[in-house]
């Protein structure tokens, strides 16, 4: 059992792309999905699918590379941990290695990156930094 789907989603991304795998496939929630969405927005997967029924679904990752054959995420970095949750309000989001990256937020209006938490001027939690 998993105490932590966050890290383990964005811990199985980072691996997979250190070597090279296509796809990864990781278990199903929401919330997983929501942050797949907005991983897909931002550039740094190529696409998702839900794969399965009731109890066995899955989410398909298919992954991001560049010409070279870099991997899109080049890091990643849990922020808000299940033993410590960290928040930040709208005016204290700042950008991500100067822009390059980005910080994933859950706000009540849904997971955002931290420019569109920031043009909609709201706060929530910081759930982990990719670049």
């Amino acid at each position: 059992m998993v105490n932590d789907p966050v890290a383990d989603l964005i811990t199985r991304l980072a691996n997979a792309g250190a070597v090279n795998k296509a796809s990864v496939s990781v278990p199903f929630s929401i919330f997983k999905m929501a942050i797949a969405e907005k991983l897909c927005d931002a550039g740094y997967v190529k696409a998702i699918e839900k794969k399965g029924k009731k109890v066995k679904k899955t989410l398909d990752v298919t992954l991001k590379y560049d010409e070279a054959g870099n991997h899109a995420i080049q890091g990643v970095k849990r922020v808000s941990k299940p033993g410590r949750r960290l928040y930040k309000s709208a005016n204290h989001i700042v950008p991500i290695r100067y822009g390059h990256g980005a910080l994933l937020l859950s706000t009540p209006k849904g997971i955002k990156t931290d420019k569109e938490a920031r043009k909609e001027k709201i706060g929530g939690e910081a759930l982990f930094e990719i670049w």
